[in-house]
């Protein structure tokens, strides 16, 4: 593989809604993270030099977390990561047209977006 693939400082936390706002509240007010708005409706938080993003997800029953990958060149990693059998999942949320990369999870089952740096 030539592609190099470096961590994200992306970290999103998909939280179903009957858990959103006490979540939000808990890194805002307990913990006392500053917030940040910037891509409205999530709110995201100042994780160090990481950014944790709260999104606020109907559709799950549990909490989920999923990390950020960078690579400098997505389509040879994309190749390398099918060729060592990591299924894709990019139905999970649209990355919309023309972005630089896609959605794979681990063995257990922890999603990652796999990115290049300037893709947004």
């Amino acid at each position: 593989m030539t592609a190099k693939i470096t961590g994200g400082v992306n970290i999103a936390m998909k939280v179903p809604t009957h858990q959103y706002e006490a979540t939000i509240a808990f890194y805002r007010d307990v913990v006392g993270l500053k917030p940040f708005t910037t891509k409205a409706p999530a709110i995201g938080f100042e994780l160090g030099p990481n950014r944790l993003w709260i999104d606020e997800a109907p559709m799950l029953s549990q909490a989920e977390i999923w990390l950020e990958l960078f690579t400098d060149d997505f389509p040879v990693a994309a190749d390398h990561f099918a060729r060592t059998g990591v299924v894709r999942c990019d139905a999970i949320e649209s990355l919309g047209e023309g972005f630089r990369g896609f959605w794979i999870a681990n063995p257990a089952s922890i999603i990652h977006l796999v990115r290049e740096p300037d893709a947004w």
